[in-house]
């Protein structure tokens, strides 16, 4: 398949490297790679995706005061640039517990969790900070016998973590084909095939309750969904949050959650992405 580079040049880089990411996500890149200086991203695309005006939008309509971005797009040579992806993609290890790593990666019997990731260039494999920290949320807690949604589930690396954790019954979901349909190999990668994975919105949620929920999606889509993951949860239920920042983003999300009934107990901070947890009062 054919593909261009476009490379970004993002200053300041942080946090705004990872929103760009995002964003030309959306607009039909599905993979990245650092340039050669830290204010570089390159975003790869097919070419019979590569829309010019829709590129030109994020560049120069992106709306954020203070943040300047270049763009210089390049047409690549035909080649195996899944092969390519693969050689530079390492494996995470999780508070030197949770080894979470691709089939091409060397296993790591002695970890306490070891989990498998056809990652496919999708998000959701623990290299994000959202998802890190999500994951952290989960060793520390007591998930054993409990019910378990994973929201915007991605890969499904959490719902993965949670059941081998205990956790059951234990329900994924996402909006996404790709990750629906890369969720479903992983579960079965890791013998979790029990773990029920839908592909959707929170518009499948229904009558049924849980004593926890996870959700790493981003701050808008959280903000629309807390009261139906409210309506959903057990008393004295757990909602853990990410996908959102540090400060405004952080605020907002505390207040819609007082607002319907839920208790602020901690967060973490990594790389200004934000996780959060809550009890239902």
């Amino acid at each position: 398949m054919q593909y261009n580079e476009i490379k970004l040049t993002i200053t300041p880089a942080e946090p705004w490297k990872d929103i760009f990411t995002s964003m030309m996500a959306d607009a039909g890149c599905d993979s990245f790679m650092d340039g050669e200086n830290d204010n570089e991203l390159l975003c790869y695309i097919p070419v019979k995706d590569y829309d010019e005006e829709t590129i030109r939008s994020i560049v120069e309509e992106h709306g954020f005061d203070g943040v300047r971005v270049t763009c210089a797009v390049q047409a690549m040579p035909d080649k195996d640039w899944n092969a390519e992806w693969e050689a530079n993609y390492t494996p995470v290890l999780i508070d030197d517990r949770c080894y979470i790593r691709a089939p091409f990666h060397p296993a790591m019997p002695e970890s306490e969790y070891e989990i498998i990731i056809e990652p496919k260039m999708s998000f959701g494999t623990a290299h994000h900070a959202t998802t890190f920290q999500m994951a952290q949320y989960v060793m520390e807690t007591d998930v054993k016998g409990k019910s378990l949604l994973d929201m915007g589930s991605g890969t499904g690396v959490l719902a993965i973590l949670a059941r081998m954790r205990g956790a059951s019954p234990v329900t994924a979901i996402d909006n996404d084909e790709w990750a629906y349909r890369n969720a479903l190999e992983n579960v079965e990668h890791n013998h979790c095939t029990d773990i029920k994975v839908f592909l959707g919105d929170a518009s499948l949620l229904g009558t049924e309750n849980y004593d926890i929920i996870l959700a790493n999606i981003n701050r808008n889509i959280l903000l629309n969904d807390i009261p139906t993951y409210v309506k959903c949860l057990n008393a004295k239920g757990l909602l853990f949050m990410s996908g959102f920042y540090d400060g405004n983003d952080l605020e907002a999300i505390r207040k819609c959650c007082a607002a319907n009934g839920m208790e602020y107990v901690s967060h973490k901070v990594k790389d200004q992405w934000v996780a959060v947890k809550f009890i239902k009062a």
